[in-house]
């Protein structure tokens, strides 16, 4: 059974059995929001409080200096680069909204978390892990558009300068990632399915099976319909269907070795029929075109001198050895010659508010480094084929 409180309609009433849940739908970065969650609190005294965070996200909020903690050079190893990049985007995003409002990023998740707190109210973070659900989106979509997801992030990073406080009520409507992504969620329909369905089935599930008899929930606006027709189905997937990150689809398995192989093939076809000439033109073409484009990307991350050299070294072996890739390589060596400090680490929620700021951190143009190595390499790729395959007419 649920209603809707007649005096709040942010505020939606289900029963379940002998629990009582109270949904609170927020805006991420409103303060009349945030206001709402201390009052709803403060008046129900909740045996629990389920916050729209995930484990990782409510330890943030309970320690401020969580960025001293991060291993870069780990990150590059494990290849999280691109995930950390893109999860820096959001953050920024979300604090330059909050900054230009003067409120802080997540103030109604922090509200719920200090109210629950005066109450001796357990606190459980029930969202899934945002690495998680990047990583869901990501696995799920083909080359063009991870192009285009990346490119919309980017472009949305700009987009929070324009938006006005009375567009902050129309925020409620939707989850801050669907925001972001506003561009290329029309044109690929994972991002709703990952990023709205998908948690709305993970927040119904947690919230559903918390403790107490009278259950408090902070949540964006945009989950409240999804979450209250899961908890009366009962068809949310199970947790652990939901926390899989699914394996790399087996069309990127067989390009990983299939160009590489067919790169060789060339290089062996060249020398085989055009002759001694073409084959060696054709290794200068591959040399040429992986190692200017990958060096070009170390360029645009305004990489060390060394950084540079190493791109333009690495990439066009890389390029032929699906187990690494040159950003990795470029990434280690710029990590190396510029090893962040402890003042890096720190000025991080600073820095990701601007593009110079991103460019200025020698962790973030760590980041910027991998990726646009990659890219270029990518690129050189692309180029190089075209130009060996013309040896051969």
């Amino acid at each position: 059974m649920e209603h809707t409180n007649e005096d709040n309609p942010s505020i939606h009433r289900v029963q379940q059995g002998d629990t009582k849940i109270i949904l609170i739908g927020t805006a991420h970065v409103s303060r009349d929001s945030a206001q709402l969650v201390t009052d709803t609190i403060e008046a129900e005294t909740p045996d629990t409080v389920c916050v729209e965070l995930c484990s990782t996200r409510l330890s943030a909020i309970r320690d401020t200096d969580r960025w001293r903690n991060m291993d870069i050079i780990k990150i590059i190893k494990e290849k999280k680069s691109l995930m950390l990049f893109m999860n820096l985007l959001l953050a920024s995003f979300q604090k330059k909204i909050a900054d230009k409002f003067d409120i802080r990023p997540g103030q109604e998740m922090i509200n719920a978390v200090e109210a629950a707190e005066k109450i001796d109210a357990d606190v459980v973070p029930a969202d899934r892990d945002i690495q998680i659900t990047l990583s869901r989106v990501w696995r799920g979509m083909g080359m063009w558009a991870k192009i285009k997801l990346l490119t919309s992030m980017v472009f949305s990073f700009g987009s929070a300068n324009d938006i006005q406080e009375a567009d902050i009520e129309k925020m409620k409507q939707e989850d801050i990632l669907q925001t972001l992504l506003a561009d290329v969620k029309r044109f690929h329909p994972i991002i709703e399915q990952v990023l709205i369905d998908e948690r709305d089935q993970y927040l119904a599930q947690r919230i559903g099976s918390a403790e107490g008899n009278c259950i408090v929930a902070v949540v964006g606006a945009a989950h409240v319909p999804g979450i209250k027709k899961y908890l009366a189905s009962g068809n949310a997937r199970s947790l652990s269907f939901l926390n899989q990150v699914p394996p790399p689809g087996s069309l990127g398995k067989i390009l990983k070795w299939l160009i590489p192989g067919l790169i060789l093939v060339l290089f062996a076809v060249g020398f085989a029929m055009e002759g001694k000439d073409a084959g060696t033109d054709m290794i200068w073409i591959w040399l040429a075109a992986n190692g200017i484009f990958a060096g070009l990307g170390a360029v645009l991350a305004l990489a060390h001198p060394y950084t540079i050299i190493s791109a333009v070294l690495a990439a066009p072996l890389t390029s032929l050895n699906p187990m690494i890739a040159a950003g990795w390589v470029s990434g280690m060596v710029e990590a190396l010659a510029r090893k962040p400090k402890v003042r890096d680490l720190e000025a991080i929620p600073k820095d990701i508010v601007s593009f110079k700021g991103f460019w200025r951190n020698n962790v973030t143009r760590i980041l910027l480094v991998v990726i646009f190595t990659n890219l270029g390499s990518s690129i050189g790729t692309m180029t190089a084929v075209p130009l060996m395959l013309k040896l051969l007419g």
